[in-house]
């Protein structure tokens, strides 16, 4: 191969590779595309409804899509959670059970969850990591900034939750 065509493979591949580049970049950006799941597990298990304990009932959620949203606590975020004054324990875990929009009573079947699991090393998520759920419990989203950066204004009085965790009980 000549000296030229090689040059121009190389620049083709190149090219090739930044416009590939590019697209996941603004791919995951994007907010009304259904990002990929991620090989992780879910950090609450499937029966979790036998251990962990409503905090807040059904209500429209300003964010998280608009839904319609429950929340509940493992066994060690409860006091926290409740009492607004103790530290939340390593691992403790918040998740939300997010609905349809028209499902004003959160009585059908669950759209997705949002979860939080704290993490004192994660100092640069607030403390906690990240989980966007899908239904089928495969794991969507981690760590976006989208979830920390929207929780980074709910640290307690006199502004709106404790912990950064933003529903108030």
């Amino acid at each position: 191969m000549s000296k030229r065509a090689l040059a121009s493979e190389r620049r083709a591949v190149t090219s090739s590779v930044a416009v590939l580049g590019a697209w996941v970049v603004l791919s995951g950006c994007s907010h009304g595309a259904s990002p990929q799941p991620n090989a992780s597990a879910p950090v609450f298990p499937a029966d979790y409804a036998d251990s962990y304990t409503e905090v807040r009932g059904c209500r429209k959620s300003g964010d998280h899509e608009l839904d319609f949203v429950r929340v509940l606590v493992d066994p060690s975020a409860r006091g926290p959670y409740t009492d607004r004054t103790t530290p939340f324990p390593e691992g403790a875990v918040a998740l939300k059970e997010q609905y349809d929009v028209s499902d004003t009573d959160c009585s059908g079947p669950i759209a997705q969850w949002t979860v939080m699991k704290k993490d004192s090393g994660a100092s640069d998520r607030l403390g906690w990591d990240w989980q966007r759920v899908s239904s089928d419990r495969a794991v969507v989203e981690e760590n976006t900034t989208r979830c920390f950066g929207c929780h980074e204004s709910c640290s307690g009085p006199p502004g709106v939750g404790y912990d950064h965790t933003c529903t108030e009980p």
